[in-house]
């Protein structure tokens, strides 16, 4: 017994392969003719920040000719206080730049101190963040040479600082606490220094393990509390944490 054969339905096929084509003719002309259209030239360049002259460049391109992904990345280049900037259209004939700040976490002591977010990407310190009470990370001189702005740096002494920053914001036990300095330099024998009011605390944590060891300096603290003023600094660098006061011979 012969399989009945299958019929296409050809001009139903052939109606809607024109219709397509049409629809694609007329979407095609309609986006020729705005792309085209003095309607749609940019005029205007608004933002937040208010400063926008280094964006002038786009006025007079048509609105929907400009690739705002790409002109997002091209304009981030000269801006690397920022960590991303988003170009929205405003139609008919605006463009709205939208700015992301990057958050300074530390400061970084070179030929000049810069400011470090928390992914290691280093930028200039902005006028509103001097007065900000951020750790400086010392002893980067030897391995970042000639800083660039907007660059991440992705170096094991660098990454240790930011890891004992975070660590310690963590900590609820040093809430009352200011991470003044993070020392990298020699980077088996890494400190900082803390402040608590007036008293300063040195505590030379190394370069392995820094949860746990925030967490046995958290408790140190709790136990110590009342010698606080009376303590050199704590080692934190062998099995055994070290307790080092001033008045010991």
């Amino acid at each position: 017994m012969r399989k009945p054969r299958l019929k296409l339905p050809i001009k139903i096929i052939a109606v809607s392969a024109i219709i397509f084509l049409a629809l694609i003719f007329i979407i095609g002309y309609i986006w020729k003719v705005f792309k085209a259209s003095d309607y749609f030239k940019i005029k205007d360049i608004v933002s937040k920040e208010g400063n926008t002259a280094s964006l002038s460049y786009l006025k007079g391109k048509n609105i929907f000719s400009v690739d705002l992904r790409n002109e997002s990345r091209y304009i981030l280049e000269y801006y690397p206080n920022y960590s991303a900037i988003r170009l929205v259209r405003l139609l008919p004939d605006r463009i709205f730049v939208d700015f992301i700040k990057r958050k300074p976490v530390a400061f970084i002591k070179l030929y000049r101190y810069f400011s470090v977010d928390k992914d290691g990407v280093i930028f200039y310190t902005p006028e509103q963040s001097e007065d900000l009470e951020l750790p400086v990370i010392l002893g980067l001189e030897t391995k970042i040479f000639g800083p660039k702005a907007g660059k991440k740096y992705n170096i094991r002494e660098l990454t240790l600082a930011l890891n004992i920053t975070r660590e310690l914001r963590r900590n609820r036990a040093f809430k009352n606490y200011k991470l003044r300095k993070i020392d990298v330099a020699n980077f088996a024998n890494t400190s900082i220094l803390m402040q608590k009011e007036s008293e300063n605390l040195e505590i030379k944590l190394g370069a392995d393990n820094i949860k746990d060891k925030i967490g046995i300096l958290s408790g140190l603290i709790s136990q110590e509390k009342s010698e606080l003023g009376n303590i050199k600094y704590i080692d934190l660098r062998f099995k055994e944490p070290v307790i080092k006061f001033k008045d010991a011979k």
